[in-house]
């Protein structure tokens, strides 16, 4: 089976636009959705009517909680809150409905899916270091072999081999997976990637031949940061879509 999977697209049709352009080519058979789908961008309701026609495999981002009010913003810093304001003032009644009903994880086979992290998917930490991952393995359900995620906005496939040693390889995104071992990749970011590419980020995974992509595409920058400053919305987040900061 071949999965689509693509994450924190952030209201940023433009990206999500051109990845789903790029996954018409890949003959994918399930799509997963990791959340943050709003947030940032300024087509919160279009990025959102996009992804429930395409799958109902979606689970919820602390963007998505925050723009429904199930989660306070002063955690956030202030771009990130007055992103979150505007959007909550922007989504229609169908968009406030769908995102308090997303759930925080889901099973697909011997795959889970969360946005942050499967230890504590209702309190958003962070996955970076070798040492955040390594804790996170032993939460897996024993059946569950991958673990996709987001959040960071930055691509990584992490290992942990049948000795218990956590590696991550960061040499390249088209991994041939082993099967006596355990995976927790970040997909990356569709719409706000913050790894240096601002190309839009998305993950293909074949479950008949092990092997994971994360891919890039481009897409059309100008018209999304264009719409973001057209929106009132604060002009950092338009650009750093150039520098994939």
């Amino acid at each position: 089976m071949r999965y689509g999977i693509i994450s924190d697209i952030h209201g940023n049709l433009e990206a999500f636009d051109a990845v789903l352009e790029a996954l018409e080519q890949e003959d994918i058979e399930v799509y997963l959705c990791l959340g943050d789908i709003v947030g940032y961008g300024a087509n919160p309701n279009e990025c959102l009517g996009r992804v429930w026609e395409l799958t109902s495999e979606v689970i919820a981002g602390n963007h998505d909680h925050a723009a429904v009010g199930k989660l306070d913003i002063i955690s956030f810093n202030h771009m990130a809150a007055e992103a979150a304001l505007w959007t909550m003032q922007h989504l229609t009644r169908t968009a406030r409905h769908y995102l308090r009903e997303l759930p925080l994880t889901r099973r697909h086979g011997h795959i889970l899916a969360v946005h942050g992290a499967p230890t504590q998917p209702d309190k958003w930490p962070y996955l970076i270091t070798l040492d955040q991952v390594a804790v996170e393995f032993p939460a897996l359900p024993d059946d569950t072999t991958l673990c996709v995620v987001g959040h960071t906005h930055t691509p990584g496939i992490f290992e942990m081999n049948d000795a218990e040693e956590v590696c991550r390889h960061i040499h390249g995104y088209t991994y041939q997976m082993q099967s006596d071992c355990r995976y927790i990749v970040n997909v990356g970011s569709v719409g706000q990637p913050r790894d240096g590419d601002s190309r839009a980020a998305f993950c293909v995974y074949d479950t008949e031949t092990y092997l994971l992509e994360i891919k890039r595409t481009t897409y059309d920058i100008e018209s999304a940061q264009k719409k973001i400053c057209r929106a009132g919305l604060p002009d950092m987040l338009a650009e750093r879509l150039a520098y994939g900061q």
